[in-house]
């Protein structure tokens, strides 16, 4: 943990929000790699394990098939770990945010995954809180360790944020909402945590007429919340060894590779990637389809009443986007 983080780290259940005591620390290389946090009212304590602050029961996890996910493939989707930019461009594209506006920010990524958009705003110069509910917070501690201290990783829940609010410049949940259990709590939520002035962005599954046009997967989605991570895993794995060449070959006919939104793999076929890198982020995506318990799409329009009847003034809402700003006071 770095400790610039303790003086944003609040109890998550106090309504008052009292600052956390530090105790038992363990330094290395500037780093608390192990401790206890502990709020003084109410007496709740949480330890430092690894060098992140940990805020989550066991209970509270209800997305392991995303621990497994982002340890398995974490460099996949780090630009900088794999020869490519499309964790950047997508993060850009999709936030709306200028990269001079970024740097030194103090921005929030909430479901930061193994890091990959954390790491781009990172190397932009922001300071980043990342959290995550999962297991995944490990991945993003490690490979974001090389931004000097730039990133702080806690393990919480979105619906209980160990955070001092209107704190942040900025904050992102990207490919996160649909997988919580009640996105519109989540989406309401999170803007207390933005200073006036503050910048967010959305990006979520669009309801719209997708899952029309695919039902092999929303078939196999029937069964697969209720399988385990290595039965999940396996028929992913033979769904794409199936199925890839296919989809490779349909990728590079006009129109006729619209067949591939059929096909029950979230098949990947960017041409800045090599054919073994488009396997990978395949097996990796269609993987993300079956696991998660919930897939909770929203429309952008509703999205975008919800924020501006929390006092927010939205500056972007298309399919699958919401970008929005923070009133000043």
């Amino acid at each position: 943990m770095v400790p610039w983080l303790l003086d944003l780290l609040v109890c998550p259940t106090c309504a008052h929000q009292p600052a956390l005591a530090l105790t038992e620390a363990e330094e290395r290389d500037g780093e608390i790699v192990a401790g206890t946090l502990s709020c003084p009212d109410c007496r709740q304590s949480w330890p430092i394990r690894g060098g992140i602050p940990r805020f989550v029961a066991a209970d509270q996890d209800y997305c392991d098939n995303f621990g497994f996910q982002w340890k398995h493939w974490k460099a996949v989707q780090i630009d900088r770990l794999s020869g490519h930019d499309l964790s950047e461009r997508r993060f850009m594209t999709d936030s709306g945010w200028a990269p001079d506006w970024i740097k030194d920010r103090l921005i929030l990524d909430c479901g930061c995954g193994a890091g990959r958009f954390t790491d781009v705003v990172a190397q932009k110069g922001g300071r980043v809180v990342a959290c995550d509910l999962s297991q995944a917070i490990e991945s993003c501690h490690e490979t974001t360790r090389v931004h000097e201290g730039r990133v702080a990783c806690i393990q919480a829940s979105l619906f209980e944020l160990p955070l001092r609010r209107e704190s942040f410049d900025g904050l992102f949940c990207m490919g996160v909402i649909q997988h919580t259990p009640d996105p519109a709590a989540v989406m309401r939520a999170l803007p207390a945590f933005l200073a006036p002035g503050g910048a967010l962005a959305y990006n979520f599954y669009e309801a719209d007429f997708w899952p029309k046009l695919q039902p092999l997967k929303y078939a196999l989605r029937l069964l697969t919340p209720h399988l385990s991570t290595s039965a999940t895993l396996k028929l992913s794995e033979t769904l794409v060894r199936l199925l890839f060449p296919l989809s490779h070959a349909l990728s590079g006919i006009p129109k006729i590779r619209l067949i591939n939104h059929v096909l029950p793999i979230c098949a990947t076929h960017d041409p800045r990637l090599d054919r073994e890198q488009q396997f990978v982020w395949t097996l990796l995506d269609t993987f993300d389809w079956y696991g998660p318990r919930y897939e909770n799409r929203q429309k952008h329009r509703d999205v975008g009443y919800l924020l501006r009847a929390g006092g927010l003034d939205v500056v972007e809402c298309r399919p699958g986007i919401v970008n929005a700003r923070k009133a000043q006071p």
